[in-house]
């Protein structure tokens, strides 16, 4: 298990984190998620023994993290870090070999996941021949060669198109069944709610919001209501606990207080004729995360 406890790091008189705790346990896919200078990186870079917190500790499996314990753990970084001068067997060999893997070891997962990313092909080509999406593969596949305990992701699929995202998606899943923990960092909070069951949200280096997703949904109130036919929008907007109407191409969104307000816009939607959808969804995590950290910065 990774135990991050009550780190604190500051550069000069700048915090950069305050007190952060959380746990991953293995088999989990974990969501660290920010505004940009939340304080992601430095977390990351305290995580991985990078950087030393100023107080609290961070361990994996309850050792502290140290050069013992970095050749069990991979990490994706948001900014390209491949040698392109290097093929991409020699980039493998390379970052393999830092890891303590052996030559043949580092050939044959190599091999493997080349075919598993479809693109056997590019074994003996120069980093700087590939697309920005097949070097995000190496770069994906370098570091996830040493099959990682910890696996640290900060923005995977940056320049990937939806089928090599499917890819991207089944290999992180593939591994969390496989016990492998996983901290998984982006912008696209629709990639978070593919893959995170927890979640932290950092605000200039505080966790502003945590715990399961489907607790988080919960607890916020404010749910949407979808509908299909000829309504009345202007009756609907008066009713108590009604946020408002958003008309879309063939649809209108009803954004509501909580579930409470559910019976009275369906009452009134049921006056209406020809009613082809009504549908109650939760608000998705991008609405909970601009509403928080909306009202953060308003504080």
């Amino acid at each position: 298990m990774l135990k991050v406890s009550n780190i604190s790091k500051s550069y000069g008189e700048f915090l950069a984190l305050d007190n952060l705790s959380f746990t991953v346990k293995p088999g989990e896919i974990f969501g660290l998620l920010g505004v940009n200078g939340a304080g992601k990186t430095t977390a990351f870079r305290i995580i991985m023994g990078l950087l030393d917190a100023d107080q609290g500790e961070v361990t994996l499996n309850g050792k502290k993290i140290d050069y013992s314990v970095t050749d069990r753990i991979g990490f994706l970084t948001e900014e390209r870090s491949l040698l392109t001068k290097l093929t991409v067997k020699e980039q493998c060999l390379f970052y393999g070999t830092l890891k303590g893997m052996s030559k043949e070891k580092i050939i044959s997962r190599m091999d493997e996941l080349l075919e598993r990313f479809q693109v056997p092909e590019y074994r003996e080509r120069k980093i700087k021949e590939l697309s920005k999406g097949n070097q995000q593969k190496i770069q994906f596949i370098t570091a996830i060669l040493n099959e990682p305990e910890l696996l640290i992701l900060d923005e995977p699929f940056a320049g990937l198109d939806p089928i090599n995202v499917e890819l991207f998606r089944k290999e992180i899943i593939k591994m969390a069944e496989n016990g492998s923990m996983i901290i998984f960092s982006t912008h696209r909070m629709e990639h978070v709610e593919l893959f995170c069951k927890k979640i932290v949200v950092l605000l200039r280096g505080e966790s502003v919001l945590e715990g399961y997703l489907s607790d988080i949904k919960e607890k916020y109130r404010k749910k949407n209501i979808f509908v299909k036919g000829d309504i009345n929008t202007e009756k609907i907007k008066k009713i108590d606990g009604v946020l408002g109407v958003i008309e879309k191409s063939d649809e209108f969104e009803i954004k509501i207080n909580d579930s409470e307000v559910v019976t009275k816009v369906f009452a009134e939607i049921k006056k209406s004729k020809d009613i082809a959808k009504f549908i109650v969804e939760e608000p998705s995590l991008n609405e909970i995360f601009v509403s928080k950290v909306g009202e953060t910065y308003d504080e």
